[in-house]
């Protein structure tokens, strides 16, 4: 058996590497900043803001997400949407949107169960200080939540990492299509596709120390 470090193709390992490290990153400040915006929806006191939020975390959350990739890579240009004239780049943007969006379902509920979670009792005193619904939130509920639901919510972010995997579906050259490239020209599968298995290891494995690091903080700042 040979080692990784014959392939003929290894370029396509670093290249694929950083894609889908960008993925990540991008996709992972998406799905918060979406997710927070949906979560607000959830529990806003306006009742068609609700309705809004709730029909987007049932409609993300129960259709799976290889689909959701097909319908922006194949229905938005139908619909006259397009990300992109260039091929390739309209592909990266349609995983980028569409690991976001999906993603930012499960964050919109972990930051709902924090905004709820934060004792009446404070919320009652922001609002008795002259606080408006906005700074409550902003200087009373977001800080305490977003302490609460770190777990949680690296839970969500190590799992978007490996779904990265799914924009290979839509062309996307990020890692696994790397392997699956290096392993169609070679034939050496297990060499292949175990070096794609130990990458994803080096961006997970830090992501969850970093996170238990994090949480421990956090606890101490409390």
């Amino acid at each position: 058996m040979g080692i990784i470090f014959e392939f003929p193709d290894l370029y396509l390992f670093p290249s694929g590497l950083w894609v889908t490290i960008q993925l990540s990153v991008v996709s992972l400040i998406g799905s918060l900043v979406i997710g927070t915006v949906i979560a607000l929806f959830r529990i806003s006191p306006i009742p068609p803001l609700r309705w809004v939020g709730t029909g987007y975390v049932e409609l993300f959350r129960n259709t799976p997400l290889l689909v959701q990739l097909f319908f922006l890579f194949f229905g938005a240009p139908l619909l006259g949407i397009r990300f992109s004239d260039e091929p390739l780049e309209f592909n990266f943007r349609a995983a980028l949107l569409g690991l976001s969006l999906y993603h930012a379902a499960y964050v919109a509920e972990v930051v709902r169960g924090g905004l709820l979670a934060v004792d009446k009792g404070q919320i009652e005193a922001a609002r008795s200080l002259g606080l408006s619904y906005l700074g409550m939130l902003r200087y009373v509920q977001l800080p305490q939540s977003f302490r609460a639901v770190v777990p949680p919510l690296a839970n969500i972010f190590i799992a978007l990492v490996k779904n990265t995997s799914l924009a290979t579906t839509i062309g996307v050259v990020e890692l696994l299509k790397a392997g699956e490239l290096i392993e169609s020209r070679t034939f050496r599968t297990v060499e292949a596709f175990g070096s794609v298995a130990v990458l994803y290891l080096l961006l997970t494995i830090p992501m969850g120390i970093g996170v238990n690091w994090l949480e421990k903080r956090l606890r101490v700042a409390r």
